[in-house]
């Protein structure tokens, strides 16, 4: 296990050296359920679960524990017998990396823990601000980034979750109508593990100040945080393939927000994705979430395949 250095907070571990720290035995993840989760030009097969998937698990199953355990010290200290919280996961990196994969993959492990606890993926993209809102306060174009967030609600939410509330709604959004779905909610029942993936798990910028909880961040409420990452020419590239395929499937669909672009041809595609990453989503990448990495407790390193190369982890 090498250092990033002497004075690093992180160890930094070859994709060798993780894939030797899963505790699972026998546990094989079909290949209709990897259909389910790949995204669609991410590479996800037998191989990255064992070396890479299960290793997280694995280490998510000790850090819960010894996070339930302290909870549980705490109660006995107090001679309290408050119920136990959810235990929630920051899931950060930026648009394309693959991190819905990543909570769907972690979801399909966690849930098949003896104690089958009940695991909730939520997207911070539920808390986007509906184009409506964004289209008045001229923030289309910046789609994404801190301000087309309503961070006040979801620090309520995050606030509700650790306090014990069981029976939570939040707004559904949908990325093949680029927008919140009116009336739509996704209702989060008596939890035990929350994923928490999205563009702005990690950030502190932003207006996220609500009446009497002043100076809370979304990384104040989360157990454990990860963050996916890739160098950027990698993840654009990623992003230009997503739309390519994009274009073939999804915006045909008469109710796609994007349908103009189904009739483009390949060239054009590539010349309009491409347009996309450098105006919108390279810059918040480099402005907004690639710098908040370093906050994270587990860095996971990909490489131009999607595969993972190294985990750096924290050290305490």
């Amino acid at each position: 296990m090498a250092l990033l250095g002497s004075l690093s907070p992180y160890l930094e571990l070859t994709r060798e050296e993780w894939a030797k720290l899963s505790d699972y035995n026998n546990l094989e993840v079909t290949e209709e359920e990897l259909a389910e989760i790949r995204g669609l030009n991410e590479t996800l097969d037998p191989e990255e679960v064992r070396d890479v998937y299960l290793p997280l698990a694995s280490l998510i199953r000790l850090h819960r524990r010894a996070t339930v355990e302290l909870f549980r010290a705490r109660n006995t200290f107090l001679r309290r017998r408050d119920l136990e919280v959810p235990y929630i996961i920051g899931l950060a990196g930026s648009v394309a990396v693959g991190k819905s994969t990543t909570a769907r993959m972690l979801r399909t492990l966690m849930s098949s823990w003896s104690d089958y606890p009940r695991v909730y993926v939520v997207s911070t993209d539920a808390f986007l601000y509906p184009n409506s809102v964004l289209e008045e306060r001229g923030l289309m174009d910046r789609k994404g980034f801190p301000e087309s967030y309503d961070l006040p609600a979801l620090i309520k939410f995050l606030y509700s979750l650790k306090s014990g509330a069981r029976h939570l709604e939040i707004p559904t959004y949908s990325h093949l109508k680029y927008d919140i779905v009116p009336g739509e909610r996704q209702v989060i029942d008596e939890p035990d593990i929350v994923i928490l993936e999205g563009l702005n798990v990690l950030q502190t910028k932003g207006d996220g100040q609500v009446a009497n909880m002043k100076n809370l961040y979304v990384s104040d409420f989360l157990d454990l945080s990860i963050y996916l990452d890739a160098r950027e020419e990698h993840i654009r590239r990623w992003y230009i393939e997503r739309f390519q395929i994009l274009r073939e499937t999804a915006l045909r669909r008469p109710e796609s927000y994007f349908r103009k672009y189904a009739s483009l041809s390949p060239e054009e595609a590539e010349v309009v994705a491409s347009q996309v990453w450098d105006a919108i989503n390279g810059p918040n990448l480099r402005e907004n979430i690639e710098k908040t990495k370093w906050h994270a407790d587990l860095i996971v390193v990909k490489g131009q395949d999607h595969r993972v190369r190294s985990v750096l982890m924290r050290k305490i």
